[in-house]
């Protein structure tokens, strides 16, 4: 697999929307271990746009925990700002519920309440 490549002009929108952000995944000393993969991984599939803060002090090493994490779960890099990572991944999207399900859902729900 391979990192998503973004515009400069995407990467700078996704960096606006990132800026509110807490960090999802933290980074121990352990490194990248699969667990973490899979935590960040699954932080991707639920938030698409997501920071990791890596703990250790090696650059060269988040730099490359950086290119590894994009690259192996297709994501796009966004920055990278001292130990502060920002990851993203297009959501897969769900398909919606109908407007007829809706009104159904609530003609049941309404139906229920007024059997008392």
């Amino acid at each position: 697999m391979t990192a998503l490549s973004l515009t400069p002009t995407q990467r700078k929108a996704q960096r606006a929307k990132a800026h509110a952000l807490n960090p999802v995944v933290m980074i121990g000393n352990d490194g990248l271990t699969v667990a973490v993969r899979k935590e960040i991984d699954r932080a991707l599939s639920s938030h698409g746009l997501i920071k990791i803060r890596v703990l250790g002090d090696d650059r060269d090493a988040r730099i490359a925990m950086y290119e590894s994490i994009c690259d192996d779960l297709s994501a796009a890099p966004i920055q990278h700002i001292g130990k502060l990572l920002v990851v993203w991944r297009p959501m897969e999207s769900k398909p919606e519920k109908t407007v007829a399900s809706k009104k159904v859902a609530r003609a049941y729900q309404t139906a229920r309440t007024n059997q008392r």
